[in-house]
């Protein structure tokens, strides 16, 4: 084991990891059509944190294509703190809180499977310059199960919009009100 890590770079592979599971939660969530209010909060908090920790814990010499990930992740990410957060999912704003956490996620796990080529050694084996089929391969899997997750999600995930100002009346569902009387 390489104890010659910086404390800096375990901290954000924490954070990473972190974030992967509570992505994975969230999926879940989507899939069962159930808001999973704390997982989201968790979920997007290190997500933002994982892009973030990349860009002040390691050096920048030039752009690379993990600093284009991170950007575009920081985009994504704010689409779906938008939509969760201000907009309270309700409209169009559903689908676009849905699609931009997956594709957070997506994000995620395909900086997880890179660097998996990177550090295992059986891995990095079978790809060294991470351009060859195994790693690509890998990397369309994850593409496909992400774009599967994505699609379901969108149509499955149908949580009530999230402001104080609509609220349900459990009596309304009992006692339902009889049609108005037509006047001739």
């Amino acid at each position: 084991m390489n104890f010659d890590v910086p404390i800096l770079t375990v901290a954000h592979v924490i954070i990473s990891l972190i974030a992967i599971v509570a992505g994975a939660m969230v999926s879940y969530g989507f899939l069962a059509a159930k808001r999973l209010d704390l997982w989201t909060a968790v979920f997007l908090a290190t997500t933002v944190l994982t892009s973030v920790t990349g860009f002040i814990f390691f050096p920048i010499e030039r752009f690379t294509p993990a600093i284009g990930v991170g950007v575009i992740s920081m985009i994504v990410l704010a689409v779906a703190i938008l939509a969760r957060y201000h907009y309270r999912l309700a409209g169009r704003w559903r689908a676009a809180y849905v699609i931009s956490s997956v594709v957070a996620f997506y994000f995620n796990v395909f900086v997880l499977v890179a660097q998996l080529f990177d550090k295992v050694p059986a891995l990095k084996a079978l790809a060294p310059t991470q351009s060859e089929p195994p790693f690509a391969v890998a990397q369309l899997f994850v593409l496909v199960v992400f774009i599967a997750i994505g699609a379901a999600s969108t149509k499955r995930f149908h949580a009530q919009p999230t402001s104080p100002l609509i609220v349900e009346d459990p009596a309304a569902r009992r006692f339902p009100k009889a049609p108005a009387p037509r006047l001739r």
